[in-house]
């Protein structure tokens, strides 16, 4: 069985493809172990909820990302593998402890960078005026 989800984090697109196997996780073709320590911690957290919960992992999860910076491809990597793991396990309980633990583990963060305005370079602080 395979299974296939998305995440977003500001401007990052994570894809997550599930597969039955033995445990592998890899980002854009490495091994999630190369990551750096809090970066790959993040990544860990759905796993070892899932882990509790449902016992051994038997699957292996190709995730594709592109877009944005390094953290937001983290935190969209991470939403894609939590939403893949419940779809794939079909459980009802992961689904809950996901949401008592972080809600940003299955719904995504849609705040975006707020547009500039004509006549201004910045979005809010408008540039003062002297009068002297």
């Amino acid at each position: 069985m395979k299974s296939v989800t998305s995440g977003k984090r500001k401007r990052a697109i994570a894809r997550a493809i599930i597969t039955e196997g033995t445990g592998k996780i890899a980002i854009n073709k490495r091994d999630i172990s190369t990551l750096q320590m809090f970066n790959r911690l993040k990544i860990d957290e759905p796993l070892r909820i899932a882990e509790k919960i449902l016992g051994k992992i038997n699957f292996d999860v190709k995730i594709s990302v592109h877009g944005g910076g390094e953290q937001g491809q983290i935190d969209a990597s991470r939403l894609a593998l939590a939403k893949a793991i419940v779809k794939f396990s079909n459980s009802k309980e992961l689904a809950s402890a996901y949401a008592l633990y972080d809600r940003n583990l299955l719904i995504a963060d849609i705040r975006r960078k707020e547009t500039r305005k004509p006549g201004d370079s910045k979005a809010r602080a408008k540039r003062q005026t002297s009068y002297r």
